[in-house]
């Protein structure tokens, strides 16, 4: 038996040497080490062996079978690089010719927007702050003079976690960015209770609402806050502020305009629109035709939220204002469906360098 296995192994690695194709080296290993070759009819035979044969016949067996596996690996490998050579040989290539331009990755047109944005806010003065994604109801709307069972709360639905939490201050996902303006004037107003130091900052974040994805709406999006708390400041440095940001933002002769509104944190309170860049403002379908788009909501601080922020309101006043980063990014680049912006395809994204 010994003999025979040495004999199995000088055939195969003949055989093997005069193999110059890859389907002989396949019909090779079914020959030699396939379920009904020699070798493995060897291996089913160790049974029905003396014992005091079996030792050396198994272990004479298994070099064999490991030798001829290692061969059989070798002279794959060796076909394979003869295979490419081949295929290169046989191809015209002029090495003079440039080579293939590497893919360049780019910034998302949100974050695109997004930092020309900041930038805007960053040469009036603005700070960036950043807040918290997970609130409280307290901070996310209580404190913003939303009490319970407000009719404004039906505005926002939002997503509630189940976390610990009292039963009178469940945890969310922010629904806007606003929450952020509390936790700001706090830590600004920790610095000198007595006195404290004026706010002008911009508050840039993800926000979730419960709703209907539509072409228009998305259960996720961007928002910048802005919010600016001193002594004496007025509607008109309000309105001058945002009327500045929509001509660096949109052109220096964009025509704005401020329309009366109601939010909860703010009082008095607009909405701002920007003459349709499109028609000019004599009317087309992507401004409904009244020649107009609304941009972002504003207004004055209300002082509650004053209050709850640490600031007297008979001292300080301040304004507000909220944008959604989407909603600008679509009226720039004329973009007709949020889902855009999120569904990832190359398409798409490779449209804004």
């Amino acid at each position: 038996m010994l003999d025979e296995l040495s004999q199995i192994e000088q055939n195969a690695l003949i055989a093997l040497k005069e193999i110059a194709q890859e389907t002989e080296l396949e019909q090779w290993h079914v020959t030699f080490l396939g379920r009904n070759s020699p070798l493995m009819r060897v291996f089913d035979q160790l049974g029905s062996l003396p014992k005091e044969e079996r030792p050396a016949i198994g272990r004479k067996a298994n070099e064999v079978k490991n030798t001829l596996e290692k061969a059989f690996s070798q002279t794959q490998e060796r076909l394979h690089q003869i295979a490419i050579e081949q295929a290169l040989q046989s191809e015209v290539s002029d090495i003079s010719l440039p080579g293939r331009k590497v893919a360049r990755g780019r910034l998302h047109p949100l974050t695109q927007t997004l930092r020309q944005i900041s930038a805007i806010f960053a040469e009036m003065g603005f700070q960036v702050y950043r807040s918290r994604d997970v609130e409280t109801d307290e901070y996310n709307f209580q404190l913003l003079n939303f009490p319970p069972h407000h009719p404004a709360r039906e505005m926002q639905d939002s997503f509630y976690l189940d976390l610990p939490h009292s039963p009178d201050n469940p945890i969310l996902l922010r629904t806007h960015t606003s929450p952020g303006q509390i936790r700001a004037m706090r830590e600004f107003a920790a610095l000198n209770p007595a006195d404290p130091p004026p706010v002008r900052i911009i508050l840039p974040g993800m926000c979730a609402r419960y709703e209907q994805i539509t072409a228009r709406s998305e259960i996720q999006f961007q928002q910048v806050e802005g919010l600016a708390v001193g002594k004496s400041i007025t509607f008109s440095d309000l309105k001058g502020t945002l009327t500045d940001f929509a001509r660096r933002m949109f052109g220096g002769s964009v025509q704005s305009r401020f329309r009366a509104s109601h939010f909860p944190f703010t009082e008095p309170s607009a909405e701002m629109d920007i003459e349709c860049f499109v028609c000019g403002g004599v009317g087309c379908a992507v401004c409904k035709r009244s020649g107009w788009l609304e941009i972002l909501g504003c207004g004055m601080v209300h002082p509650v939220v004053l209050q709850n922020g640490g600031y007297d309101p008979q001292v300080y006043s301040g304004f507000a204002f909220g944008m959604g980063i989407e909603r600008i990014a679509m009226l720039r680049y004329g973009i007709e469906d949020i889902r855009y912006f999120y569904s990832n395809d190359i398409r798409f994204l490779e449209q804004f360098v």
